[in-house]
C-alpha cells in the first residue's frame, strides 16, 4: 500500500490489516524498549523477527530466510549481527552432514525468556479483552487461510 492510510481514513475505517501490522510494530517496541531498559542490547525490529522465527533446537539458515520473507544474504547480515551481539551462533547441523545451523546461545535464551515476560505484561494489561483479542485474532487468520491460493509457477502449474 502506498500513501499515509492514516492522513486519508479515519481509525475505524481503515483496513485491518493496516491495525494489526501497527499493532504488531508497537507491541515489538515496547518489547525492545523494555529489553534495553533491562540493559540488553537495543535490537531492530527486523532483528525481534530473527527471534521470532527461530526453531527450539536452531533453524537452517536458508529457511531462516525464507521464514523471514527475505535473502539469504539479508538473513545472513541479521545473523551475523546478533552474533556479534552473543545472542546467536551458527553450529554445525548433527542431522545434515554439510548442514548449519542458527541458534541461540545461552544469552539468547536469556533474552528471549526476559521478552515473553514483557509480552505477558502487555497482554495481562489487555484484562480480560485478551481472551477476546485471542479469538478474533483466530478468526482472522482462518479467514485468511480459506483465502490463500497455491503459488502459480511461470508455466502455470503449482508450486
Amino acid at each position: 500500500m502506498s500513501g499515509n492510510l492514516t492522513a486519508v481514513q479515519p481509525p475505524d475505517a481503515l483496513p485491518l490489516a493496516y491495525l494489526l501490522l501497527q499493532a504488531g510494530r508497537a507491541f515489538d517496541a515496547v518489547v525492545r524498549e523494555d529489553l534495553a531498559a533491562r540493559g540488553w542490547p537495543r535490537l531492530s525490529a527486523a532483528q525481534t523477527l530473527v527471534f521470532a522465527h527461530l526453531g527450539p533446537d536452531g533453524t537452517a539458515p536458508a529457511e531462516l530466510a525464507r521464514r523471514l520473507g527475505t535473502t539469504r544474504q539479508a538473513q545472513q547480515d541479521l545473523v551475523a549481527g546478533l552474533s556479534r551481539l552473543g545472542l546467536l551462533e551458527t553450529v554445525d547441523d548433527p542431522t545434515r552432514r554439510r548442514g548449519r545451523l542458527v541458534r541461540l546461545t545461552p544469552a539468547g535464551r536469556d533474552l528471549t525468556r526476559d521478552a515473553a515476560g514483557v509480552l505477558t505484561g502487555l497482554e495481562d494489561d489487555l484484562g480480560p479483552d485478551a481472551a477476546e483479542l485471542r479469538r478474533l485474532l483466530g478468526v482472522a487468520t482462518r479467514a485468511a487461510a480459506r483465502r490463500s491460493r497455491p503459488a502459480v509457477r511461470r508455466e502455470g502449474t503449482t508450486a
